[in-house]
């Protein structure tokens, strides 16, 4: 719910490759086919904001720079707010902090249950700030021009509003998450919470390690799965409360009542930037232990993305920066927590501008809209060129949601891969999927039939050309009826060669009515001969051409069919006679 469950993709880079359309300068292909004016993107419950994160980041890459609309959908409003949050982090300005301490806030928000005192300050203070961008239109302009919130509704609005408001430090407002944590890890394991170890290392190892997730250790997977706190350092110390994983807020006076945490407990927030990255020593692993842990692939992978959002250029990482955690054994204190009071107001403001991305607009969406998106609603038939959906929100996909693609459209669907569930309902969910994207006219971009791998996508695409290709294969069945018959024979003889059991008994049918129509043919002669006695003037000559072709054909048939031959010559014998 408050982290996706695959890794981080460039949006724009999948689209021309699916398309196979050329990065030029001044256009995004060539051809008719390449897409003109702007791109429109859905992420439809992506949960946090990494595929944009990416995409933007990625985009100094490309000559062709086509203008992006991003359309974000999310199920509530409290995730929304952590949306923005998120995604405030990754374009801070570099005047706040060091590019280091930027990425160290993004694991500490995004994935930790507890954190840090400092990253609790920033998270109130860019609340604050938050709050005025969400009421006051002309500060949302002045800090984050590319931020569009027309699309919520004044419901949604409050609902940020109280959001922003509860990450405040005040003595009413508690979340108490640790207990939150131990009593869902109760009401999930049962009485298996004796023995919770022993069903942490098996959803690691026998479950999450076969499914692309090998970079996660056991030791941070364990600790994760006991108290929430996914990324771990020797230096910090997590202890504050990360209200941004609280939801369903409802305000009660001046306190406010929530759900506790609704969140993810069995797979953990390594899956968006920590499974995979370009150095491949980072992956090196000894006797089963890898020499990095996710946490370090997580820290290299948002170096790279916040170096190159801030100067648009490549990234060289420091291999001395990242610590070879993966095998060693660290001490794990127990947890403390302090009391909400100690945070007092006199704390850093940061409201400055984000980092400028030319072209780029992020629209936030009502969650209501997926209602209107399922009905295949006429203000958004023909809209998107790029659309993703997460696993969990398959159950509203539909024909008519495919009806908001453009001809030319990107397609990508979350699958059930990272999760804990059983292997074949795993393999149930996409075989669901991939017939639902058949019948709504979608190509696969690969081969998932060929390939026996594993996916944590499912990308389909929308072409003009799909729906020229029924009507020409309807054309083809019709011009090839005439010409069905001597391929239904060499498929029948194919048939009776592979399957002889069943050739023998299609060969016996076919028999039965070859005699069949044989008699009729010999019903219909010797009807015209009885007429022909009864008082038809025929001329003897061809009375005799006709008995000569009578008896040619009884001698052929005698020869192909002995039995029959006899009889008939012998009914012709008595007749003459």
């Amino acid at each position: 719910m408050f982290w996706g469950l695959s890794s981080a993709v460039d949006l724009y880079a999948e689209y021309i490759k699916a398309f196979k359309i050329k990065d030029e300068q001044g256009g995004c292909g060539d051809g008719a086919s390449s897409p003109s004016g702007a791109l429109n993107i859905l992420i439809c419950g992506g949960a946090d904001p990494r595929h944009i994160i990416k995409t933007l980041a990625k985009r100094y890459t490309y000559k062709s720079k086509p203008k992006l609309n991003i359309y974000v959908l999310d199920g509530c409003a409290e995730i929304v707010a952590r949306n923005m949050l998120l995604l405030g982090v990754a374009l801070e300005a570099p005047e706040s902090f060091s590019l280091g301490y930027k990425a160290h806030l993004f694991m500490d928000i995004y994935g930790n249950s507890l954190m840090r005192p400092s990253s609790h300050h920033y998270v109130a203070a860019k609340g604050r700030t938050l709050l005025k961008m969400v009421t006051d239109e002309e500060e949302l302009q002045r800090l984050a021009p590319m931020l569009c919130l027309e699309g919520l509704k004044y419901k949604e609005r409050d609902g940020l509003e109280m959001a922003f408001s509860f990450w405040q430090p005040q003595p009413w407002h508690q979340y108490n998450i640790a207990t939150y944590w131990e009593q869902r890890s109760r009401a999930l394991l049962g009485t298996r919470y004796d023995h919770r170890n022993g069903a942490f290392d098996w959803d690691l190892s026998m479950t999450l390690k076969e499914r692309e997730a090998q970079q996660i250790c056991s030791q941070e997977f364990r600790y994760w799965r006991e108290c929430g706190v996914a990324f771990v350092f020797p230096e910090y110390e997590q202890c504050k409360p990360n209200k941004t994983f609280a939801a369903g807020l409802v305000r009660d006076g001046r306190t406010y009542l929530h759900r506790g945490y609704v969140g993810d407990i069995q797979t953990g927030p390594f899956c968006g930037f920590g499974l995979r990255t370009t150095e491949e020593r980072m992956h090196n692993s000894a006797h089963g232990e890898n020499d990095y842990r996710a946490t370090d692939v997580t820290e290299r992978n948002l170096l790279e993305l916040f170096h190159e959002l801030q100067t648009q250029t490549a990234y060289e990482h420091d291999s001395t920066r990242s610590r070879r955690y993966g095998s060693v054994q660290l001490l794990m204190t127990p947890l403390l927590t302090h009391n909400e009071c100690d945070a007092g107001e006199g704390q850093v403001s940061y409201d400055r501008p984000w980092i400028q991305v030319p072209d780029v607009t992020v629209h936030y969406l009502s969650p209501m809209e997926m209602v209107q998106l399922q009905q295949g609603a006429a203000r958004w038939a023909n809209t998107f060129d790029i659309a993703f959906v997460a696993y969990n929100y398959f159950s509203f996909l539909g024909q008519e949601f495919f009806q908001s693609l453009r001809a030319q459209a990107l397609f990508l669907l979350e699958t059930k891969l990272l999760t804990v569930e059983r292997r074949d309902h795993v393999q149930a969910y996409e075989a669901k999927a991939m017939v639902l994207m058949k019948e709504a006219g979608l190509k696969a971009v690969i081969n998932y039939h060929a390939i026996n791998g594993k996916h944590m996508l499912l990308k389909y695409k929308k072409t003009e050309e799909a729906d020229a290709g029924e009507d020409k294969d309807e054309g083809d069945d019709a011009k090839a009826e005439p010409e069905a018959k001597p391929e239904a024979d060499a498929d029948a003889v194919s048939q009776a060669e592979t399957y002889p059991e069943e050739g023998q008994i299609y060969q016996e049918e076919d028999a039965q009515a070859n005699d069949h129509a044989i008699n009729e043919k010999h019903m219909q002669k010797y009807k015209k001969t009885e007429e022909a006695d009864t008082g038809e003037d025929k001329d003897e000559g061809d009375d005799a051409r006709a008995e000569a072709e009578a008896d040619a054909d009884a001698v052929s048939q005698a020869e192909t069919y002995p039995e029959e031959g006899q009889i008939y010559q012998a009914e012709d014998a008595l007749e003459s006679n």
